[in-house]
């Protein structure tokens, strides 16, 4: 996912990760980073979860990852930091999408088989998600 700006790009993975990188060589070297994120607890162990979905906020530079731990986060890059998590769904998030003028976020909650079939298979639906901007502005430096 390319962010507005179009210096940097975020990219996820089935580790639980978010890396966020720019195109700048120079920049890269210096600013590039991988967030842990998507991750729950059972008991001592911690489960990491596929991070399935990413979307920029169109003027914030803020962005929102979901993921199969049910849950959808927001994070300053910049910062290095969770801003605020919304959890949690029926499923996992499978797509995220926000508005043009960033005011709501629609997440797309869908089973994504990474526990292989099950049955009765949990419902899909699409949630209108209204933003507020404590939820995506930057973290105070």
């Amino acid at each position: 996912q390319v962010s507005p700006c179009g210096l940097r790009y975020a990219s996820s993975s089935i580790e639980g990760r978010v890396a966020l990188e720019y195109f700048n060589k120079e920049e890269n070297d210096r600013s590039k980073y991988a967030f842990k994120c998507h991750r729950t607890k059972n008991g001592d162990e911690d489960v990491i979860h596929a991070v399935n979905a990413l979307a920029f906020h169109p003027t914030r530079g803020t962005f929102a990852s979901g993921g199969s731990d049910s849950s959808v986060c927001f994070w300053d890059g910049e910062a290095k930091k969770r801003i605020w998590k919304l959890d949690p769904f029926s499923t996992s998030i499978a797509s995220l999408s926000f508005s043009a003028d960033g005011s709501s976020l629609a997440i797309g909650v869908s089973y994504t088989f990474d526990e292989g079939e099950k049955y009765p298979c949990p419902s899909e639906e699409v949630v209108i998600q209204p933003i507020s901007d404590q939820m995506v502005a930057p973290k105070v430096r």
